[in-house]
């Protein structure tokens, strides 16, 4: 009996190790590729609003389990994209994990191919926008971040594609975390 156990542990572990190796590798932070993969229009060619929502797998151990979420809005003409992201370690040097600046929305993570979750474009996405913007200044986590359960990454992105249902974005189980509905409570 011992035999077939250790040897199903066997199993499961190789599995493990062969699906997620080929998407998750171990490399240094600072040198993994962060180039757009072509999955966002160019701003300069596209004049119509575009809202997309992405996701990738973390750097390392974590991405076997989870992905980072991000969302990124290009208003009517604008020249470049705003993504809108938490990252956790910032609350080392500053007191928001909320993160907005100009960036190609469709970047790797750190080395990994990010995936297109919804998008949303044309008549109407501009309102849908400035929704995006107001409910990203009212994230009530903004000074707290804990990878597991969370507030996380996953738990900003929930909290957007709550207040703003007409994106459609339907987030994978491997975003990671718990409801911002749970009962949490915002830190003061």
């Amino acid at each position: 009996m011992r035999f077939f156990r250790n040897l199903a542990y066997g199993f499961c572990a190789a599995l493990l190790v062969g699906a997620g190796g080929a998407s998750v590798t171990a490399q240094d932070w600072r040198t993994a590729s962060r180039e757009s993969v072509g999955l966002a229009p160019d701003p300069v060619l596209v004049r119509e609003a575009v809202v997309q929502v992405y996701g990738a797998r973390t750097l390392g151990l974590k991405g076997f389990f989870g992905v980072h979420t991000w969302v990124a809005v290009k208003p009517t003409d604008a020249p470049e994209w705003t993504v809108y992201e938490v990252i956790g370690w910032r609350l080392r040097w500053s007191d928001s994990v909320v993160v907005a600046r100009n960036r190609a929305p469709d970047g790797r993570w750190f080395g990994s191919h990010p995936e297109l979750y919804a998008e949303k474009r044309g008549a109407g996405v501009d309102e849908l926008i400035k929704r995006i913007e107001k409910v990203v200044d009212e994230y009530p986590f903004a000074k707290a971040y804990t990878l597991f359960p969370g507030p996380n990454s996953n738990t900003f992105t929930a909290w957007i594609t709550r207040a703003v249902p007409e994106l459609e974005a339907d987030l994978p189980a491997t975003a990671c975390s718990a409801s911002p509905r749970a009962g949490w409570k915002a830190s003061s």
